[in-house]
């Protein structure tokens, strides 16, 4: 099973993060499950871009990005070369290194 390690998050992984992973899960789902509150504004289907991630190991591993979600990735705050949608990338057999951009581009966000 593979590795997810989360880079320190101001907000969401202070300390940072290493969990398992089953294969074929969603980053977005392996990082739901271990209690980091990533935000999903579509509800994971691949249609906002609040779920942004940089992965900064294991990218080519990751399943094929698809047309819909590089037009998505466009509007994502700080979108970098190996940036995916945590909701459309999913875990292959190598460990994963993941950032979570500081900041997303949620219109629908209410802010305390």
């Amino acid at each position: 099973m593979p590795t997810i390690t989360v880079l320190p998050h101001p907000e969401l992984a202070p300390a940072g993060a290493v969990f398992d992973a089953p294969e074929a899960m969603s980053i977005c789902d392996a990082l739901l499950l271990n209690n980091i509150e990533m935000e999903h504004a579509c509800g994971q289907v691949g249609a906002c871009s609040t779920c942004h991630v940089v992965v900064v190991q294991g990218f080519d591993s990751l399943n094929a990005l698809g047309d819909y979600e590089e037009d998505m990735l466009d509007q994502a705050w700080g979108l970098q070369p190996k940036s995916r949608l945590s909701c459309q990338a999913r875990v292959n057999t190598q460990d994963l290194t993941v950032e979570i951009p500081r900041y997303s581009l949620n219109h629908a966000k209410e802010m305390p």
